[in-house]
């Protein structure tokens, strides 16, 4: 099976990139520079009609949405690997169950709060309050997110799995656009853990040098 990313630096496909380098496949990198638009080219719209990133092209067809690449990885490498729970059982469901809700219940108020207050958003459209409305309840996710940490050192029990990755690296950008996890010992002790794996040091690390 051969396998092309399509990727930027510190982009929504920097989680792919490191589950790919976490989970130990090969694959073909290409990384654009969103600046110049490189991801509107012709022939890249042709790959993925969005034209953005990612897009992992699998035997020549293309998989895009960085949610829907990250649970296809588990179910094809994941489960081999002993980093994503197998079908039919109790830890699939939970797997699924928390990577969609980082991607959409809390990426939907990260949405939200940087359109209310990032300076990369045109300055008509920011509203304080909607931001701090965003904050409430993005902290009070992350409350939810720390109970669950408190029952076991991992999302889904004693071991790290793709699962963690996945919602440690929306939770990690969302402290990026000003959601301050430092309350929540337990997710700050599980965002730690995620920082020190060689994986994420060889993909965040290198992709901050790229974007500075």
């Amino acid at each position: 099976m051969t396998l092309k990313l399509f990727a930027a630096p510190m982009s929504s496909a920097t989680p792919v990139h490191h589950a790919l380098v976490e989970l130990g496949v090969e694959f073909e990198l290409v990384l654009f520079d969103l600046a110049r638009g490189e991801q509107k080219s012709p022939a890249y719209l042709a790959v993925n009609p969005h034209g953005v990133v990612p897009t992992l092209v699998v035997d020549g067809t293309a998989l895009y949405e960085a949610l829907a690449i990250l649970q296809w990885l588990g179910d094809r490498y994941g489960v081999e690997r002993g980093l994503w729970p197998a079908a039919g059982s109790p830890q699939r469901l939970a797997a699924l169950s928390w990577t969609t809700w980082a991607y959409v219940s809390y990426g939907t108020l990260i949405n939200v709060l940087n359109f209310s207050q990032s300076p990369r958003v045109d300055a008509s459209l920011h509203h304080p309050p909607l931001a701090a409305e965003a904050l409430l309840r993005l902290d009070a996710a992350l409350g939810r997110l720390d109970a669950q940490l408190a029952k076991a050192p991992y999302l889904l029990g004693d071991d790290y799995s793709l699962a963690d990755l996945v919602v440690a690296s929306v939770v990690t950008y969302s402290t990026y656009c000003g959601v301050d996890a430092s309350r929540h010992a337990n997710v700050q002790r599980w965002l730690q853990d995620f920082a020190a794996r060689p994986s994420y040091r060889q993909v965040w690390l290198a992709e901050r040098e790229q974007a500075a």
